[in-house]
């Protein structure tokens, strides 16, 4: 990043982009009769996705020529989280795609900077309710504009919690024992559908759990803005050596402090990972 540029600049550019995205995307679900596909046979993909993204990558490429993008439609290379040389934008133009195919509100635009594998800045922003969360690291969080916080959780008996399950449902027995242990020993489920939301929602303390496995540019954002609302995220298992933590996104969850040691104790339990 060149010295004239703020992380705050970052910040406030993303948000512009997000915002914008978030507007073509609801034009797009308003106006015309939603065109759906499928990526690897399995994974809903709108014309709405590849048009936001299209426009966020276009603008970044523009504004920044030299910096890398993580991109879920247009860049899905994986290997570009483990390139730290160059800064790196990490994009999800619509999470929550099959909300949004079917009318569903929880849809946001996701947008992330990293530099040295870590995220400095995020952006999510949802375009129906008109919520937009924001972070520069080190400077707290925000949702329009106010500060957020977690929700002070202190025992999971009495605390909220939400994941979400792969496209492919070939492999979800440990899911399914994961989902039996949390369900007996918290509160209750919420599957939102969207995990960028998911991860807000906990920022501000309208939930106070989120574990999943999720790619990249799903939570690269989000992770950040719950962490400078206070937030405790990590891994109930194992980092690999080498691969940077902010960006790592197996076996993630982010909670309000205080339960984050007894629910992962909870979820490497059930896992059979103890």
């Amino acid at each position: 990043m060149s010295d004239s540029v703020s992380l705050r600049d970052i910040t406030g550019f993303a948000e512009d982009l997000a915002r914008e995205a978030g507007e073509l995307i609801r034009q797009e679900r308003d106006n015309n009769i939603l065109r759906t596909d499928y990526k690897h046979q399995t994974e809903l993909v709108t014309h709405a996705d590849v048009m936001a993204d299209e426009f966020i990558t276009g603008a970044i490429r523009k504004r920044f020529p030299d910096h890398r993008i993580l991109s879920e439609e247009t860049m899905p290379d994986l290997s570009q989280a483990e390139n730290l040389e160059t800064p790196l934008w990490i994009v999800d133009p619509i999470d929550g795609t099959v909300n949004y195919a079917y009318g569903h509100p929880q849809v946001a635009v996701s947008i992330a900077y990293a530099e040295n594998g870590r995220v400095q800045a995020g952006v999510v922003h949802a375009p129906f309710p008109g919520e937009t969360f924001r972070a520069t690291k080190g400077c707290g969080a925000t949702l329009n504009g106010n500060p957020v916080q977690h929700s002070g959780a202190t025992v999971p008996r009495d605390s909220l919690f939400a994941t979400g399950f792969p496209y492919t449902k070939d492999n979800l027995a440990p899911l399914v024992n994961r989902l039996d242990a949390m369900i007996h020993q918290c509160r209750d489920l919420r599957r939102i559908g969207s995990a960028a939301l998911d991860i807000c929602w906990v920022a501000c303390g309208r939930l106070d759990i989120y574990y999943e496995n999720v790619s990249p540019w799903d939570f690269a954002a989000a992770r950040l803005i719950a962490l400078e609302a206070g937030a405790t995220a990590g891994h109930f298992g194992e980092v690999p050596e080498g691969y940077p933590a902010d960006l790592w996104g197996r076996d993630i969850l982010i909670s309000a402090p205080a339960i984050w040691e007894p629910v992962r104790q909870i979820l490497r339990s059930a896992s059979g990972y103890e």
